[in-house]
């Protein structure tokens, strides 16, 4: 089995989470995640070098180039097209001065927003707000191929809990259709396994939150979320429609864990 992503480690919280065009009409948003945020930081302001800054993030100077190739396209996009974005989510730690490689500036601060902990927090949880979770379903378990999702589990949640949940069939809505699907049932926020770029698209241009490469109990992921410690891949893709023939089970491949990307 693969291993997880490695937690990066975070020297300071962002101070603001988000930032939209002046006319205020973005009709999209894009989400960089924190870490994303961080090697931007180190790189571009602080002009560490990408060996100094995977040394600081506890990851490899590969890792800190794809991380910082991914960021820089994001603003760009925001810049360029005159899209929102949102600073949330990501596989990463704060490191709060309690590790022995920090800054020695800002790590120490006391003064971080409450949503942000000291553990790998992947989701902001807004207890005020009403939200739904779609997870693609089976068995109780998480589908692993988006595009040939037969069933969806739906969850309901205020302030920060389910009240309530159905099973919802697509229907046979394949890949082009099920973001509508989804927009129909007023669901905001995806959990799945496998996902192929274009399916990634059409859920943005809904405004759909995708946490994609995740595997595993579809209840035990939801709470996972809700609690902010849901392991996923902000970078995952699933190209078996591109090189496999009928009869193909995605979940066989192990598109939730990482082997699609």
């Amino acid at each position: 089995m693969p291993r997880p992503p490695r937690c990066r480690r975070i020297c300071c919280a962002p101070r603001y989470e988000s930032f939209s065009p002046e006319t205020d009409q973005a009709s999209k948003e894009i989400i960089l995640t924190v870490d994303e945020y961080e090697v931007i930081r180190l790189v571009d302001l602080e002009k560490k070098t990408h060996e100094q800054c995977a040394a600081q993030m506890d990851i490899s100077r590969t890792t800190v180039t794809e991380i910082y190739e991914n960021a820089r396209e994001k603003i760009a996009r925001c810049i360029v097209e005159g899209q929102r974005l949102l600073i949330t989510g990501g596989n990463y730690r704060l490191c709060e001065g309690r590790e022995q490689m920090h800054c020695g500036q800002c790590c120490h601060r006391k003064d971080f927003p409450r949503e942000f902990s000291t553990q790998c927090k992947l989701y902001d949880e807004k207890g005020d707000t009403t939200m739904k979770i779609a997870v693609t379903y089976e068995n109780g378990e998480i589908f692993q191929h988006f595009g040939h999702t037969e069933t969806f589990k739906i969850y309901e949640i205020a302030d920060g809990k389910v009240i309530n949940a159905e099973v919802v069939d697509t229907n046979g809505s394949g890949h082009g259709a099920l973001a509508g699907f989804l927009v129909q049932h007023g669901v905001d926020t995806l959990i799945c396994g496998g996902i192929g770029g274009g399916a990634q698209n059409a859920l943005a241009q809904a405004g759909i939150r995708l946490f994609g490469g995740v595997s595993g109990n579809a209840d035990d992921a939801v709470n996972a979320l809700l609690a902010g410690n849901l392991g996923y891949d902000p970078d995952v893709h699933c190209n078996h429609h591109e090189h496999h023939g009928e009869g193909h089970d995605c979940g066989n491949h192990g598109c939730g864990s990482h082997s699609c990307h």
